[in-house]
């Protein structure tokens, strides 16, 4: 029997015998056989990593976006519904409250006050009395000077009896010309006497009336500096007390000097309204119109003074109060208006966000016109009807969804009015 044996290779693997053949294998394979496949095989399985993790990247967010906006949570905001209608243009200021006349009563004459018939803080009328002074010298310097008239009065009748005999005794040849002149002087000098005397009469008339002094205006009394038993003076520069009147009364306020055309234009066609509100703006304390204009501008701050009267009936204005003033110069007619926090500022420009069909917002490109008390006039880029945020704008990006929790509507006086929503 013939008998086969393997023979052995050069790399130490091992063939069959004649009778078959075995499949060959990695290790039975050379190595640089081997090394081919395995290299293969590594650049196989980072292709089809590498595909996977673009279709991961790149592929998958294109869906996610819609699923993931359709489950976050609605973003909560403030929305204003976007109105037609009028839009005032208004000036804010600040101004200062000041008596419309202010007087401080000083004493005409020198006197012993004797009666103080005020109470500090108390409305006064013209003519009514405020203090009064001793008026015993005065009455006596009155009493000389009617005696003084009636002496050179009774002179005058005695002299003009004496004039008229002369005049007689002169026609019938008994009296020289000479004493005629003589008594004609004399009675003319009487009259004159009477007359100086008359009016030195009336100066101390006038005296003792000083004597009770009394309100020149009608106003409200301030503090007064003087007591009862007190010496009061002519010459004195304090006073005795200040008298403010407050029905009517003014506001000085002050206006940017590129604001006077404007201002003009406006008076020719009547008197325009001003507001005088607290200093923090919230609270209204009267409404008057504009009275004067100042003649001259101020270089340093350029600023036109103005000045406002007001009838002041609930006594809300005061002299020296701090107020926030506001001047209606005009008004547009029939304007797209909104508040004007809804009007925000990009990169782009300002804009707004609409809140849409299935409450998701929309940024809307806009032009602005006037913006002033809380509202901004819109020229393009919204209809009246739509709704627009006014607050949470950081957390919005178009598409996104929001609840309207709040909805500001405007009112006729152009101020927004809060409706609360579900």
């Amino acid at each position: 029997m013939q008998q086969r044996t393997a023979d052995t290779r050069r790399d130490g693997s091992h063939t069959a015998g004649d009778g078959g053949k075995a499949a060959p294998t990695p290790q039975s394979l050379p190595r640089p056989r081997r090394s081919k496949l395995m290299l293969a095989l590594v650049t196989l399985a980072l292709l089809a990593g590498g595909g996977y993790f673009a279709w991961s990247r790149y592929a998958a967010p294109q869906d996610k976006p819609l699923a993931a906006a359709d489950t976050q949570p609605a973003v909560p905001v403030h929305a204003a519904t976007v109105t037609r209608g009028d839009f005032p243009i208004v000036l804010d200021g600040l101004g200062t409250v000041q008596a419309w006349n202010s007087v401080t009563v000083r004493s005409r004459v020198d006197g012993q006050v004797e009666r103080i018939a005020f109470a500090e803080g108390q409305t006064v009328d013209v003519g009514d009395v405020l203090v009064e002074l001793d008026a015993r010298p005065f009455q006596a310097a009155l009493d000389q000077a009617t005696a003084k008239i009636a002496q050179d009065e009774a002179n005058l009748t005695s002299a003009e009896s004496d004039l008229a005999r002369t005049a007689s005794l002169q026609q019938n040849g008994y009296a020289t010309k000479q004493l005629f002149d003589q008594q004609t002087a004399t009675v003319n000098q009487l009259n004159a006497l009477i007359k100086a005397d008359q009016a030195a009469e009336q100066n101390a008339r006038v005296s003792l009336g000083y004597t009770t002094i009394r309100a020149p205006i009608a106003g409200v009394i301030g503090l007064r500096s003087i007591d009862i038993g007190n010496i009061v003076h002519a010459a004195d520069q304090g006073g005795i007390v200040t008298i403010a009147e407050i029905q009517p009364i003014a506001v000085l306020f002050t206006a940017p000097e590129d604001e006077l055309p404007a201002i003009n234009r406006a008076l020719k066609e009547g008197p325009l309204d001003l507001t005088a509100l607290s200093s923090d703006g919230k609270t209204e304390l009267g409404r008057g119109k504009l009275a004067i204009i100042n003649n001259d501008i101020d270089i340093a701050s350029g600023t036109i003074r103005l000045k406002g009267r007001f009838d002041n009936p609930d006594k809300q204005l005061w002299p020296g109060l701090s107020v926030t003033t506001r001047l209606l110069v005009s008004t547009l007619r029939d304007k797209i208006v909104v508040s004007d926090i809804a009007v925000q500022r990009g990169p782009t420009g300002l804009f707004a966000y609409v809140v849409g069909e299935g409450d998701k917002v929309e940024k809307r490109d806009l032009k602005v016109g006037e913006i002033g008390n809380g509202a901004a006039v819109i020229d393009s880029g919204l209809q009246p009807g739509e709704r627009v945020v006014t607050s949470g704008h950081a957390r919005l990006q178009p598409g996104s969804r929001v609840k309207v929790t709040l909805d500001e509507h405007t009112g006729k006086d152009g101020k927004p009015v809060d409706t609360a929503t579900d």
